[in-house]
């Protein structure tokens, strides 16, 4: 569970404060998510109680993040949107 913690949080340092799309690939993409700060989003998931237990449950489930950057929130938003429907993402699905 260490080498998970620090890998991720390795990865939290390094992400931009940029619009862009997030996911989890873990083998599989679990979720797909969008961002007008990536830093800012991706960390809220790490460094804050959650009270929804689905938001838990994902959040334990993350072992590597990956981001797109784009030029804009529009962008960000249609990205997002083609990749829940090509890859149907287990978080964005329920």
């Amino acid at each position: 569970m260490k080498k998970k913690d620090d890998h991720i949080n390795l990865l939290l340092k390094r992400i931009p404060e940029n619009p862009g799309v997030y996911f989890d690939k873990d083998g599989q993409i679990i979720y797909v998510g969008k961002a007008k700060n990536l830093h800012r989003r991706v960390n809220s998931y790490f460094n804050k109680d959650h009270q929804s237990s689905k938001t838990r449950q994902l959040v334990s489930h993350i072992a590597d993040i990956r981001y797109v950057v784009v030029d804009s929130e529009q962008d960000a938003f249609l990205l997002e949107n083609n990749l829940i429907k090509q890859y149907q993402p287990h978080y964005n699905i329920l």
